[in-house]
């Protein structure tokens, strides 16, 4: 057993024995000296504490030393009306502390009372309440605050679970204050009640046991009680004391000691002004000058000293921080700091700031984060941290988005305007600044707060700017994912899915295949808009093919037509008939002749006349499917799919290519073309 644990066993199972059997006088001196000392203690461990959570189990120490002290009251009280000698520590403070007077003590032990219940205890219980309630309140924006740093990359993973952690410290603390500072109100009412019950007591056990008269007997076990009362209020008062300093600190940068003397000495002008008003008051009135005039020029002396002090201080902080920047510029890590690329960023021009500053009423941050678990829940990875920065190089309402430091996209917004977007069946226009939407570029124009009504009700699409930028970068995001998957990316996707499937893990990797094999089948699988959440389904697949090639474009249309279900769920209906366009095995054996197998993969050889026969051919039959308002999806055999794909892949854009083996047997498909050279 540690000895911590011998030492508060022992302090609880003592309460609990003292409340059952007597305690001789000479070891309840101790005892009270003791729980003064333990009172002073946890004064002084409270004053000093830099914030709340350095006494995190205050609340059970408050549960504690109450029980203890009650045990005392119960013990004194005993020796009190049983023997008239509960020990020198009480007579002490009876005769000493309460002046040896009737009148005197029991003014005193009243003022102590109520100064503890109505002035500590009530504030104490107050404070507690309020601070538990906004604490309790705050969490969501603390939570969503943290959410908002993670992901600017202001701090790193361990950090976030650190602060979602003390956050919830600070919530079960807090709550747990809030109900502690009932056993303190308790405490003093219950000190009250027992001092009344001693005198009562003391003087019918002094009258009829030890035939007193009844003003000795008053004067005795009064004198005595209140001596008692004193004893176990003053710890009591402590304690009560304690519990409003811990409640009521406010920083945690600083000890309470320091923050006291910085605030109060911290103003000079105070102390001359308050100088001048002690020596005005001496000379003027009748108040002792001899005390008032020596007072308020210590004061003036005292603020004059002060000036000089923080001026010096001044001077010493600016040449501190221009050493500071002077170490900085020489550190040589300043230039290998600059090394470092983002995988996402986006910068805007000052104009766009009050949209992602949370003190503005801006939400981008949050739509941020939505944005990464949007991503994650319908492709199964985690995007980067999406770094957002502001640039004063930009024009004030233009933002840029950078892939791994290069700008693949941007746009420009019109900051308290709303873009409206005509479906293709709005019959009235509107008027408005014209522009284009920056995601998918189609036309639209910018609206005022005031014509916003008007425009939905005539069947435009009205988009407000966070929404626009949001948007915009969710699929500039989902048209690179594949290339911002990295190997620890996958390296951490295989640790996830190994918690649960070690075995299967263990059998592909690295026995079968590496993590770089690996993460090149999964960014091709997220090249065309393939989720891998289903990474069981996929790692199962590559078990059962690694052992035959390591090719990975062949291991990825394995992995697709094991995912046919949701392929099939993504491009079909079954409700309907599917219209595509089907590839002439003619041209799928060309194409098939014309792939060069190397050790660094396969490439197509076919000659470029070939080439631009069969894309002038997709484009037709493209151009057709769009003319009837379908979807672009051509349907080739397996072992052609991913060439084929790659073949179209630079000349038409968003064409959903698909194999027979990744389709359900119960999607109805219907051909309305072929491709042909």
């Amino acid at each position: 057993m540690k000895k911590s644990d011998l030492f508060v066993g022992l302090y609880i199972l003592a309460a609990v024995v003292f409340l059952i059997v007597s305690v001789p006088s000479a070891l309840l001196d101790v005892l009270l000296a003791f729980n003064m000392a333990v009172a002073l203690v946890i004064l002084f461990m409270a004053l000093f504490s830099k914030e709340p959570l350095d006494m995190q189990a205050f609340p059970t120490i408050l549960l504690f030393t109450t029980i203890f002290r009650i045990s005392l009251n119960v013990s004194s009280t005993k020796l009190i009306i049983g023997t008239g000698d509960p020990g020198n520590v009480v007579r002490a403070f009876g005769e000493f502390v309460g002046g040896n007077d009737l009148v005197i003590g029991i003014i005193v032990f009243l003022i102590l009372i109520l100064v503890q219940f109505l002035v500590i205890n009530k504030g104490t219980e107050r404070v507690a309440e309020v601070t538990a309630r906004f604490t309790l309140d705050a969490m969501p924006g603390k939570q969503m605050a943290i959410d908002a740093d993670l992901n600017t990359g202001a701090i790193t993973d361990k950090e976030a679970i650190a602060r979602r952690e003390k956050i919830q410290q600070e919530s079960s603390f807090f709550g747990a204050m809030d109900g502690a500072t009932k056993y303190v109100k308790g405490d003093a009412t219950a000190g009250l009640i027992i001092t009344v019950i001693n005198i009562v007591g003391g003087v019918i056990m002094g009258v009829m046991r030890k035939g007193m008269s009844i003003n000795d007997a008053l004067s005795t076990y009064t004198i005595l009680t209140i001596g008692d009362g004193l004893v176990s209020q003053i710890p009591s008062l402590l304690i009560s004391l304690s519990t409003g300093i811990i409640i009521t600190k406010a920083t945690k940068d600083k000890d309470l000691t320091q923050e006291l003397v910085e605030e109060l000495f911290s103003m000079p002008k105070a102390f001359f002004m308050v100088g001048g008003a002690m020596i005005f008051l001496g000379v003027v009135t009748p108040l002792p000058w001899y005390i008032f005039v020596p007072f308020g020029i210590l004061l003036i002396v005292w603020g004059n000293t002060q000036k000089k002090r923080m001026a010096i201080g001044s001077i010493e902080q600016e040449a501190d921080i221009a050493d500071e920047e002077a170490n900085e510029i020489r550190k040589p890590e300043n230039v290998t700091s600059l090394l470092q690329v983002d995988p996402i960023e986006l910068e805007f021009g000052y104009g766009i700031i009050p949209l992602a500053d949370a003190s503005q009423g801006g939400d981008l941050l949050d739509r941020v984060v939505m944005i990464r678990r949007q991503i994650a829940i319908e492709l199964g990875t985690v995007v980067p941290i999406i770094r957002l920065r502001d640039n004063i190089q930009l024009n004030p309402n233009q933002y840029i988005i950078k892939i791994k430091g290069i700008q693949v996209s941007e746009g420009e917004i019109l900051f308290d305007h709303y873009m409206a977007m005509n479906p293709g069946y709005v019959e009235e226009e509107i008027t408005g600044i014209p522009t284009f939407e920056p995601s998918f570029h189609l036309p639209a124009i910018w609206i005022t707060e005031g014509q916003r009504e008007r425009a939905e009700s005539l069947g435009y699409t009205v988009v407000d700017p966070p929404s626009i930028i949001a948007t915009h970068l969710t699929e500039v995001v989902r048209s690179h994912i594949a290339e911002l998957l990295t190997r620890q990316d996958t390296q951490n996707l295989i640790n996830n899915l190994k918690e649960n499937n070690p075995t299967l893990v263990e059998e592909l990797v690295p026995k079968l295949m590496n993590v770089g094999e690996i993460q090149k089948v999964l960014q091709n699988l997220l090249e065309e808009g393939i989720s891998i959440r289903d990474l069981l389904t996929i790692f199962e697949t590559l078990a059962d093919h690694a052992a035959t090639t390591h090719d990975p474009d062949i291991l990825t249309e394995s992995a697709r037509q094991s995912l046919k279900r949701a392929i099939s769920n993504k491009y079909f209906s079954e409700n309907e008939t599917t219209s595509v366009v089907t590839l002439d095995p003619t041209v799928e054996q060309e194409i098939m002749g014309a792939v060069k197998q190397t050790e660094q993969g396969a490439y197509l050889t076919l000659a470029p006349d070939r080439t631009q026969k069969i894309v002038n051919s997709v484009k037709q039959e493209v151009e057709k499917l769009e003319n009837m308002g379908k979807s672009p999806i051509i349907i080739t055999s397996p072992i052609v799919r991913i060439y084929f794909k790659k073949l179209i892949n630079d000349y038409v854009k968003d064409l959903t290519v698909v194999s027979y083996n990744e389709i359900e047997s119960s999607v109805e498909l219907q051909s309305v073309g072929m491709v042909t050279a």
